[in-house]
C-alpha cells in the first residue's frame, strides 16, 4: 500500500508537470498564431517565399501538441486514482506516441534553426526589390514594414540603404523614422542621420527571433520528454501492480 501510494503521488507530480508544460506550449502556439500576421503580410508581397511561409504552420503544431499534453496530464491523474489497467495502458500508449513525435519535431526544429538563415538570405533580393518598388506607394506594404520595424526596432531588410530610391525616399530624400535613432534625430530622418544611427536590419532581428524561440521550445520539449519518460515508467509499474492485485 505504501509503495502504491508513493507511485500515485509520483503520477500526480509527473502528470501535473506535463499538464503545466502543455499549457505553456499551448500558450506559445496561440501567441505565434496571433503575432504571425505581420511577418506573413511581408511575405505576401514578395515572390518565391512558399518554403518560409510554412513556418506559420508551426503555430498549429504547437497548439495541437499543447492541447494533447493538457489532456494527457488530466487522464494520467484519473488513471492513477482509479488504478484502471485500461486507462493506464492507454495513457502509456498515448504518451509514447507523443514522445516519438516530439523527438522527430525536435530534430526538425534544430535543422530548421540552421537553415533559417539561408532561407532568409535567399529572400534578400526579392524583399529589397519589393521595398524599392512599393514602399511609400502601396499603403499595405508600407504599413506592414512600419509596424515590423517599430516592433523589432530594426530598419529595412539589411539596413537603411534598402529604402534608397524607393517611392518614399524619392519624395524628399527621407527614410522611415525607425531608421534613425531618437537620440540623434528628433525630426525627419535623412540619409546622414540614418547612416550615423546605424540601426540593425530586420534580417538579423528575424533570425535572432527564430533562434531564440527555437531554443526556448527545445528546452521546454526536453523537460517534457523527461517527465514523459518518468510517467511511462510509473504507469507501467502501476499497470503491472493492478494486474497482480486482481
Amino acid at each position: 500500500m505504501c509503495c502504491s501510494g508513493f507511485l500515485k503521488i509520483m503520477m500526480f507530480i509527473f502528470n501535473g508537470g506535463i499538464f503545466l508544460a502543455g499549457a505553456v506550449i499551448l500558450g506559445v502556439g496561440i501567441w505565434v498564431q496571433v503575432d504571425r500576421s505581420s511577418f506573413l503580410d511581408i511575405l505576401d508581397e514578395v515572390e518565391d517565399t512558399s518554403s518560409l511561409s510554412q513556418l506559420a504552420n508551426v503555430s498549429y503544431l504547437l497548439i495541437a501538441v499543447g492541447a494533447v499534453l493538457v489532456l494527457i496530464g488530466f487522464l494520467g491523474c484519473c488513471g492513477a486514482i482509479r488504478e484502471s489497467k485500461c486507462m493506464l495502458l492507454t495513457f502509456f500508449s498515448i504518451v509514447l506516441i507523443i514522445f516519438l513525435i516530439e523527438v522527430a519535431g525536435a530534430i526538425v526544429l534544430f535543422v530548421f534553426k540552421d537553415v533559417a538563415g539561408e532561407l532568409l538570405q535567399e529572400l534578400e533580393k526579392n524583399v529589397q526589390k519589393s521595398i524599392k518598388n512599393n514602399y511609400g506607394k502601396e499603403n499595405q506594404l508600407t504599413s506592414v514594414w512600419d509596424n515590423t520595424m517599430k516592433e523589432l526596432k530594426c530598419c529595412g531588410y539589411r539596413n537603411y540603404t534598402d529604402f534608397t530610391d524607393s517611392p518614399f525616399n524619392n519624395n524628399g530624400g527621407l527614410y522611415p523614422a525607425p531608421c534613425c535613432n531618437s537620440t540623434i534625430s528628433a525630426e525627419k530622418c535623412n540619409e546622414n542621420k540614418a547612416q550615423h544611427s546605424n540601426i540593425d536590419g530586420c534580417f538579423d532581428k528575424l533570425l535572432q527571433l527564430i533562434e531564440d524561440n527555437a531554443l526556448v521550445i527545445a528546452g521546454v520539449a526536453m523537460g517534457i520528454a523527461a517527465l514523459e519518460i518518468a510517467a511511462m515508467v510509473v504507469s507501467m509499474v502501476l499497470y503491472c501492480k493492478a494486474g497482480k492485485d486482481r
